[in-house]
């Protein structure tokens, strides 16, 4: 089967909220999966200046944001349709395009698309994301699953610079975005994604001859990865923590992981989001964490509990899903 890597990104900036440490994890997160070779942002305006670094670094173009009457939104989405469509019929090269954005008037582009062979990679915020568009798409993507909260924006500096503990956990998030339904990535492939996301990427800056070296290093010291030599090829996955040692969340110590996690999505920008972002993001922390466990029947009782805690405030949307908005 051809491997289809090649992508197109549109982004409306409305919707991605256009802070740079968002824009920088949806770059990222489309070069775990391939090579960029085109990008726009759409409804740029100088309140976005933070972004200048970011999008020139990544050669993306700016579809500016002038203001003219009510239509000024539908302008911007017509513009974006009539790019797509044109770089779908005259870039032979990219096979795959990337929509940030939610909203259900672009399900007809993304048929279009599609009906051309390529593959739609939607990502949007969970609370304006219209369950058509999700539908509509091959894939799609909740943008605060693809900004984990807290994750590594400390360390920006670092990931942009030649730090063991940065690399180590960039490493971590190819594999765990990576591995397949066995678990492992190749080595040659984690280099590859290294590579895009780090143009810079050289494992003699590290001191090491071979990646293989340095990669074995990496799973040593920092334990978070595991290298096996299988017939020659390094295959690299999650190293998995013991069950006894595994955490686990109960009727008394639960709430302050949520409200931590819940404050971590705020802070990142996260005013609203859907429950399920919640769950997933407790999950990875706690492997194996059911309501059961802390004594609710449904996940979306625990959100009643916290709602009457005055930690969120829970919505019901026109489709009668649940919202959260983060108090």
């Amino acid at each position: 089967m051809e491997q289809r890597t090649n992508y197109a990104i549109f982004v409306d900036l409305e919707n991605c909220g256009g802070k740079p440490e968002t824009l920088r994890d949806v770059i990222d997160k489309v070069k775990m999966r391939g090579d960029i070779l085109l990008g726009k942002v759409y409804g740029y305006d100088e309140s976005y200046s933070g972004l200048r670094e970011l999008l020139l670094s990544n050669t993306f173009s700016v579809i500016p944001s002038i203001r003219w009457g009510m239509n000024q939104k539908n302008s911007l989405d017509i513009q974006l349709c009539i790019d797509a469509l044109e770089v779908a019929y005259k870039n032979e090269l990219i096979d795959c395009f990337c929509i940030v954005s939610g909203d259900s008037d672009y399900m007809p582009l993304v048929g279009k698309l599609k009906s051309m062979g390529k593959y739609v990679l939607g990502i949007s915020r969970s609370e304006v994301a219209s369950k058509v568009f999700i539908n509509a798409c091959n894939e799609f993507i909740f943008l605060e699953s693809v900004s984990v909260p807290g994750a590594h924006h400390g360390d920006r500096q670092d990931n942009q610079g030649n730090s063991s503990d940065a690399l180590s956990n960039l490493v971590e998030r190819i594999v765990r975005d990576q591995a397949g339904a066995d678990g492992f990535v190749y080595a040659s492939e984690v280099k590859k994604t290294l590579s895009r996301l780090k143009p810079d990427f050289d494992e003699r800056n590290f001191g090491f001859s071979s990646f293989g070296k340095l990669i074995t290093m990496l799973g040593k010291r920092y334990k978070k990865i595991v290298v096996n030599d299988e017939n020659h090829s390094l295959k690299i996955s999650l190293a998995t923590q013991e069950d006894a040692a595994a955490p686990m969340l109960n009727k008394s110590n639960w709430k302050e992981p949520f409200i931590a996690k819940l404050r971590e999505f705020k802070t990142d920008g996260f005013d609203r989001v859907n429950p399920s972002i919640i769950k997933n993001a407790i999950q990875t922390d706690y492997p194996g964490f059911e309501e059961r466990q802390i004594g609710f029947n449904r996940f979306s009782d625990v959100m009643r509990q916290l709602e009457k805690d005055g930690v969120v405030r829970v919505e019901m949307d026109e489709t009668h899903s649940m919202l959260l908005t983060i108090l």
